[in-house]
């Protein structure tokens, strides 16, 4: 059954810039690690413009599976690339906009 992790986040103001560099960091780690990423099957980065919090962001991951989520979580968790990365993102974020929900297709 396919998931959907979808998160949420607002950038601070002064740091709109940083988050587009650390986004494509981002892409090319994953597209140069694809083991580590293997369970995630798509990605998709939009910008929130009607309803919440003007200009959030929302990302939405695909799965096969929740176990195939927790996989790719417990990876990431211990890989080094990753945790710089994760990093830098919690230095930028507002953490008080910070959601993730999953949902299951129907």
């Amino acid at each position: 059954m396919t998931i959907l992790v979808v998160s949420a986040w607002a950038i601070k103001p002064e740091k709109q810039d940083e988050f587009t560099q650390l986004w494509q960091k981002y892409l090319k780690y994953k597209k140069e690690n694809p083991e580590t990423f293997k369970e995630l099957k798509s990605l998709k980065l939009f910008t929130q413009t009607f309803g919440g919090i003007y200009g959030a962001y929302v990302e939405l991951g695909e799965y096969n599976s929740l176990a195939d989520y927790e996989k790719l979580q417990a990876r990431i968790m211990k890989d080094k690339g990753y945790a710089k990365l994760l990093q830098e993102f919690l230095l930028i974020v507002d953490p008080a906009t910070v959601t993730s929900n999953v949902w299951t297709a129907t």
